[in-house]
């Protein structure tokens, strides 16, 4: 009976999260165990304010916002802490209830006696455990995030977090903090990963000290605990690792190592994105690829983790409404692991605001619903794996819509933008070379202005790129002048119309008050043949 129990026991805990511990194979992520590729589509869940609690909890039972993030599409958390909760005893030792009373939160503190009453005689740190292990109860892989040393907002040049030796960040304390955090989850399943540091930033920061402090931090989690994956990130607010073109941060877990890097919108204003959207979109990505994604890319690539990205779900931000189709087209087209900020719909205090709301939360202000479903729905294609490198099937392309989420298909009543699970399967495209089904003597022909393109044998229309962005496909109409790809908002049907932004050079307009994206497209390449449930890892 004894042995029964114990082999119960260990199924349960494989159970809680699997696949478990991770590796890195090349620029993936795989299973140590069966060595297949798991794919990070997380959301971040921020516990390192003031009060070090998990934002929420006030507001719904634990393991209902747990089971909200799975039915959302994620299978992952970037769980956040800040140095300080794990290192100084006058912040480890608070219970939930104290730090809540420090701050006068009574309303909060009423509605955890009401959502979450067992955590209120918790120290801080045992919640943080506790959310952890419902995380891992519902399958979700946790990467816990050094976000921050003093608990508080995040980030600023000047807040005194922003690099070693700040008011706020004492290099031995953060190290402190890292192995005590480390040592703390070690063999807990459901946690794959420790991203070292947040946004490093501010008037401090140096590449010398980046190489010295992120090999001991590397070399430290990982020594601790071998199992998890030790996430690094750059300078300048998680947005440059350029240096590493001619330098490799050498001597860390090689085997275990991923990279990390953020991308907003933040510092191009929306008049600019509104108005020069194709060239915007062409420079950002091309500031983007330099400056982080080509550690995927060339002899030794490596995971890159876009730990952070998101938008006003509100939709009332035109430059994230502008931005996320371009963001969209390249974690598509690379298959990148990412973190959407955020979950939390509120904050229970944050820059001295009770209960401020987050807009750029999945949730609503109360964590009732879904702040914004039909933008949950556009990251659906990037939820899903499509390149596996161990898969036997050929490459073929699908053809993605960013603005939507979703991707070409041809049905019996013609060509729709859909689901990417079904999408139709297309050659490889040449530029100015015909747009080829799979397996097929036919291809997709341009008809007419405003008319849906044809997929038959006649391979005459020649599609090229006609725009900065690269997301524009255009070949010539009947009447001789190019015409582009475009979805039809109101069935979703593919239908072919004059480029929108692009003059008849097939140049770009210096200025354009119209909004592109509808005929925005991406070839991405993909070699999953018959979708599956561990295409999300």
């Amino acid at each position: 009976m004894g042995k029964a129990i114990a082999a119960f026991v260990f199924l349960q805990l494989i159970s809680i999260c699997s696949p478990w511990p991770l590796s890195r194979n090349s620029r993936w992520i795989v299973d140590d165990a069966s060595g297949q590729r798991v794919k990070l589509a997380c959301v971040n869940w921020a516990s390192h304010m003031e009060p070090m609690i998990a934002e929420g909890l006030e507001k719904k039972p634990m393991s209902e916002i747990a089971r909200k993030i799975t039915a959302s599409g994620f299978n992952c958390v970037r769980f956040t802490w800040a140095t300080h909760m794990f290192t100084r005893p006058e912040y480890r030792s608070l219970k939930v209830s104290e730090s809540l009373d420090r701050y006068n939160l009574s309303a909060a503190r009423a509605g955890i006696a009401t959502n979450n009453p067992q955590i209120l005689s918790m120290t801080v740190v045992e919640i943080h455990k506790a959310v952890v292990d419902e995380l891992g109860r519902n399958k979700l892989m946790v990467v816990l995030d050094n976000h921050i040393g003093r608990p508080g907002w995040c980030c600023s040049d000047n807040d005194g977090n922003g690099f070693f030796n700040d008011r706020d960040f004492n290099p031995w304390e953060w190290e402190r903090g890292l192995i005590t955090a480390t040592t703390a989850y070690k063999g807990n399943p459901a946690v794959v990963g420790m991203s070292i540091r947040n946004e490093l930033r501010g008037s401090r920061q140096n590449e010398l000290n980046w190489y010295q402090y992120m090999r001991i931090g590397a070399n430290m989690v990982h020594n601790e605990n071998p199992d998890v994956l030790v996430i690094i990130s750059g300078l300048s607010y998680a947005g440059n690792l350029a240096f590493l073109k001619s330098q490799m941060l050498d001597n860390i877990p090689s085997n275990k190592s991923v990279f990390e890097g953020h991308w907003y919108s933040f510092g191009i204003p929306d008049d600019i994105w509104a108005t020069q959207t194709n060239q915007i979109c062409a420079s950002v990505s091309k500031a983007i690829i330099d400056n982080l994604l080509f550690l995927t890319q060339g002899d030794n690539p490596f995971p890159f983790f876009l730990s952070e990205f998101g938008i006003n779900e509100r939709g009332d931000n035109e430059a994230d409404n502008r931005y996320i189709g371009c963001l969209l087209a390249a974690v598509a087209e690379l298959d990148l692991d990412w973190a959407l900020w955020a979950l939390q719909g509120s904050y229970l205090l944050r820059e001295g605001t009770v209960d401020f709301e987050e807009v750029d939360g999945v949730l609503d202000i109360n964590w009732d619903r879904l702040r914004n479903p039909a933008f949950l729905d556009r990251l659906q294609a990037i939820q899903h794996i499509n390149q596996d490198f161990k898969s036997n099937h050929p490459t073929y392309y699908k053809m993605f819509h960013p603005l939507s989420g979703h991707c070409v298909q041809i049905v019996e009543n013609g060509i729709v933008v859909a689901n990417c699970n079904n999408a139709s399967k297309w050659e490889q495209h040449q530029d100015d070379g015909p747009i080829k089904l799979v397996g097929s003597p036919q291809c997709l022909g341009v008809a007419g202005d405003g008319v849906a393109p044809r997929v038959s044998e006649d391979c005459s229309s020649k599609w090229k790129y006609v725009s900065s962005s690269g997301l524009h496909l255009a070949a010539q109409g009947e009447n001789g002048g190019y015409l582009c790809l475009e979805m039809n908002a109101s069935d979703s049907k593919l239908v072919t119309k004059k480029c929108l932004c692009v003059g008849d050079d097939l140049v770009d307009l210096s200025t354009c008050a119209d909004n592109p994206q509808a005929q925005w497209f991406k070839f991405i390449p993909s070699n999953i043949w018959e979708y599956s449930d561990h295409h999300v890892g």
